[in-house]
């Protein structure tokens, strides 16, 4: 299964400056939980913003640097490397907008939390049709004192294309 997992704003923003533009530890616990023991396949800049291998997951960085390094992780160069390494595995597209790209024709499933918020931001999540996914879970949050906007957890699945 390949997923994306991905917080955007109500304008789709992703990020800013190579962050995020909000703080929210609630999104960053379910990220936590919905990555563990997975796959998750990063850019070198959403690497580079983390600054670290993610512990209790397979930490792949897809650059086209030849000779780029990352202690403690897979170093790809294409989409087609990961996809033959991790075959059998729970791959996690985690970032940023021109990997996330690079994976949509082989995405299952989206993990998704809606900000309810509007944030200044440089990288925006691709527009995508809703029609072609179900909607399988939905939570939805009010802010408190940890996570200051309303938020909402989302897992959409791809619908099976018609014969």
């Amino acid at each position: 299964m390949i997923t994306i997992v991905a917080a955007m704003d109500e304008n789709r923003v992703i990020g800013y400056q190579n962050q995020l533009p909000w703080h929210m530890p609630a999104d960053l616990a379910h990220f936590k939980k919905v990555t563990m023991g997975h796959v998750i396949v990063m850019g070198r800049k959403t690497y580079e913003s983390i600054g670290k291998p993610l512990p209790g997951r397979t930490n792949v960085v897809l650059t086209r640097r030849i000779d780029y390094e990352a202690p403690g992780c897979t170093i790809l160069h294409d989409v087609d490397s990961v996809l033959a390494k991790f075959a059998r595995q729970d791959v996690d597209i985690i970032g940023g907008a021109e990997i996330i790209q690079l994976f949509w024709p082989y995405i299952d499933r989206l993990e998704l939390t809606f900000i309810h918020h509007t944030f200044s931001g440089d990288v925006h999540f691709p527009s995508w049709n809703r029609t072609e996914w179900n909607e399988f879970s939905r939570h939805s949050h009010a802010p408190d004192e940890k996570n200051p906007y309303p938020y909402t957890f989302a897992t959409y699945e791809q619908k099976p294309v018609p014969l």
